[in-house]
């Protein structure tokens, strides 16, 4: 899927004695958007933005050891162990001299002029980093001025993190005038390097500079043309994670010190084995506890109890990337964590007093086939008929922010079909729940409207999947874990007249290990392919089930 995006010029920051100057190009293409104000709270800010930055360049997914130098040295001492054995004649032996020293010189020459591609391989990722950072980013931050803020919003390489920091009026002082809308702003590593050197004793001015869209139409300025093209997954996993912040949750309060004890623990501790999940232990009225497995290391968090009214037992995994919050530990007042459930998505939000820095992460960090179909979280929860989705959006965009209470009383409308349609919104990337302040806002993630029938699946197996659950076709006849603790399930699934009877195995990482079902395609392609629609049904609907309880 390619973004186009057409720039005025760069982003820039200047840097005085007593005066930093914030200039963000946006994208002159999509509806005017621009703000100017004086920053208030400069700390709070930078390692804020700074954090948001951990989440644009984080890529925690495996990277396969390269193993050229190896190879070649393994393919050396077979050829001297030939030399040794040859070394029975002498003439032999003279004659593997000869061919040994032109060999030397050939594999000499040979590694001089592959030099190049060896180092190129072998320190792709850090070349990046050190000589062109920018080709870190892959898509430029999205940032959005309401009527109440100015939020950022961002999502990382490995396409298991997004990043949102929302900033109030309050943060700045002299607000000159705005425009409401989203757009998407140029922004490179040198920001990030200007960024560090906001101080509180030195005025700072952020700006979303207007000046491109006058000079749009004047045709004065050669603009910054940019073009990427990104697949399919990064778009549908920014939208899955948006829809979930939509979705109930479990929530509670971290006090800050809690947080930088489970970052303490990651960072002294390496996972070598599974299971690598970190497990939430929930009482009421007691504190909350976190045990870090494999090792079963239990983490009590006495500044923080649990005011729910049922005990719970959540597990996620992809923990490491929690150490994006490190930098907001002596900023931040506290953490208020939202769990959708055992796998599923899960959120930390900040608050930073007039600042919010929302972390949401996906299940996992690497998001396989093995655990498609977990949750559908992009699958709407009401059906609304067009005209009233438009209706409701429009009733939105004209205070940009609001409750879905408020939204059903002043449209008149039942509340399940504004959060239907509110919803669907969410999914197509034109509006955002806000998990701090509770409320939905517009956000139109891009210029032109998003391919959401392309989106929403990742193939046609999960659509199909997900229309067994629809229609109610899908029953689990049995679950149970054994002393493994593998979980085993075994259902039947009504197609197209026939009856189908899938079984699936799913450890204690919740990966998906072993599973059968008596479709042709399965008995075609086995698991070489991914899970067939049967079993992707099964393990959602079994999914589903726990997230009602």
């Amino acid at each position: 899927m390619e973004f186009n995006y057409s720039y005025s010029g760069n982003s820039s920051i200047s840097n005085r004695g007593d005066r930093t100057n914030m200039s963000f190009a946006p994208d002159v293409t999509r509806t005017p958007t621009y703000f100017r104000g004086e920053l208030r709270q400069n700390i709070a800010f930078r390692e804020a933005i700074s954090a948001l930055h951990d989440v644009v360049v984080s890529d925690l997914r495996f990277q396969p050891k390269d193993k050229t130098a190896y190879k070649e040295w393994a393919a050396q001492r077979n050829e001297i162990d030939w030399q040794l054995i040859a070394t029975q004649r002498q003439t032999i032996t003279d004659r593997l001299r000869e061919l040994d020293a032109e060999m030397t010189e050939l594999r000499r020459r040979s590694s001089q002029r592959s030099q190049a591609y060896y180092q190129a391989v072998s320190r792709y990722f850090d070349y990046l980093y050190q000589k062109d950072r920018d080709a870190w980013f892959v898509l430029d931050p999205v940032i959005t001025v309401h009527p109440d803020e100015v939020f950022f919003e961002c999502f990382s390489q490995d396409e298991s993190s997004y990043g949102r920091l929302g900033a109030s009026y309050e943060v700045f002082k002299n607000v000159g005038d705005f425009a409401c809308g989203t757009t998407n702003v140029d922004y490179s590593a040198s920001l990030y390097d200007e960024f560090q050197k906001i101080r509180t004793y030195k005025s700072t001015v952020f700006e979303v500079d207007p000046a491109g869209f006058g000079v749009k139409t004047a045709g004065e300025v050669a603009y910054k043309e940019v073009k990427i093209d990104l697949p399919d997954t990064w778009v549908r996993g920014f939208l899955q994670v948006n829809s979930a912040m939509s979705l109930p949750a479990i929530s509670f309060d971290l006090h800050p010190m809690d947080i930088y004890n489970l970052c303490f623990v990651l960072r002294r501790r390496q996972e070598k084995h599974s299971p690598r999940s970190m497990k939430y232990l929930l009482t009421p009225g007691e504190p909350i506890r976190v045990i870090f497995e494999p090792w079963n290391l239990e983490v009590v968090c006495d500044r923080s109890l649990y005011h729910g009214t049922k005990p719970a037992e959540i597990r996620t995994w992809g923990r490491r990337r929690l150490l994006i919050l490190e930098r907001l530990i002596p900023v931040a007042r506290k953490f208020t964590v939202h769990l959708l459930g055992t796998g599923l998505p899960s959120f930390y939000v900040a608050d930073l007093h007039d600042l919010s820095f929302t972390l949401g992460l996906s299940g996992w960090t690497a998001n396989d086939w093995a655990k498609a179909g977990n949750f559908d979280l992009m699958a709407p929860r009401a059906t609304v008929d067009d005209w009233t989705k438009q209706r409701v959006f429009a009733g939105l965009q004209e205070n940009w922010l609001e409750t879905p209470d408020n939204l059903a009383t002043r449209l008149k409308l039942d509340r399940s079909i504004v959060l239907g349609a509110l919803s669907a919104y969410t999914q197509a990337g034109r509006a955002i729940y806000d998990l701090h302040k509770q409320v939905y806002r517009v956000r139109e993630l891009t210029q032109e409207p998003l391919p959401i029938d392309k989106l929403r699946f990742a193939n046609d197996r999960e659509s199909a999947a997900s229309e067994f659950i629809t229609k109610k076709l899908v029953k689990v006849d049995s679950s149970s874990s054994d002393n493994n603790g593998t979980l085993h399930l075994a259902g039947t699934i009504t197609d197209r007249s026939q009856t189908f009877t899938p079984t699936v195995e799913i450890d204690r990482d919740e990966r998906l290990v072993a599973a059968h079902c008596t479709c042709n395609w399965h008995q075609q392609t086995k698991l070489f392919k991914g899970p067939c629609e049967h079993i992707l049904a099964l393990r959602m609907q079994h999914q589903r089930t726990l997230v009602r309880l």
